[in-house]
Parts: structure tokens; C-alpha cells; sequence
């Protein structure tokens, strides 16, 4: 154990342990940022994907409304907001937008006009 202590004191006292420190620490930072980019990539893709899905709930629920695309488009965007908005999450309206026209545009329940040359 004396020995132990002995070379730990010995490598405080020449500075050795600083510089072996500072060199893990430069080795180690690359490492570091890369995982939390990496953390950052997934908490993004898991809130778009959660985004698609009320979006798509939104889309579906207002689909048989007696009401106009635009009122129903309005409608789901504020459904959209509200829910996002009680999950924790401030998006602002031209995401909602684009999640609820890519809802739209994907749901088999709105029709679509295939023009015939």
C-alpha cells in the first residue's frame, strides 16, 4: 500500500499525472461530443416521429366533418399544437403546418384528384 502511495505522490509531485490527465481529457473530448450529437440525432427523430403521429391521429379524426379542407386543415393544426404543447413541446406553426399537409397528403381517408389528359 506504501508503495501505492508512493508512486501516486511521486507522479503529483513531477506533474506527470497533470499532463497524463489534460492528454486523457483531449483524447476523451471527441469521444464525449460525438455520443452527445449522437443523443442530440435521436431525441429529434423520436419528437418528428411523435409529431407524424399526432398529425396523423389529427388528420384522421377530422376527416368526416362536414367542413371545409381549410377549416379542417386550421383545426388540425391547432389539435396538433394543443397536444404538442401538453407533451412539453413549443414548435413553431410552420412545422405543425408541414406535419399536418404531409398527414394529408399520406392518409388514404382524404380523397385526391388525379387529373385525366
Amino acid at each position: 500500500m506504501k508503495v501505492i502511495n508512493d508512486v501516486v505522490e511521486w507522479l503529483v509531485q513531477t506533474g506527470l499525472l497533470s499532463v497524463l490527465a489534460i492528454f486523457l481529457l483531449k483524447q476523451l473530448k471527441p469521444v464525449l461530443d460525438n455520443k452527445a450529437e449522437h443523443a442530440s440525432t435521436e431525441q429529434s427523430k423520436a419528437l418528428w416521429t411523435l409529431l407524424e403521429q399526432v398529425a396523423d391521429m389529427a388528420v384522421a379524426s377530422l376527416v368526416s366533418q362536414d367542413k371545409s379542407g381549410r377549416e379542417k386543415f386550421d383545426e388540425a393544426s391547432m389539435i396538433v399544437n394543443d397536444v404538442m404543447k401538453k407533451q412539453g413541446y413549443k414548435l413553431d406553426s410552420k412545422t405543425i403546418h408541414t406535419a399536418v399537409q404531409s398527414a394529408y397528403e399520406k392518409s388514404e381517408l382524404t380523397p385526391t384528384k388525379i387529373k385525366e389528359d
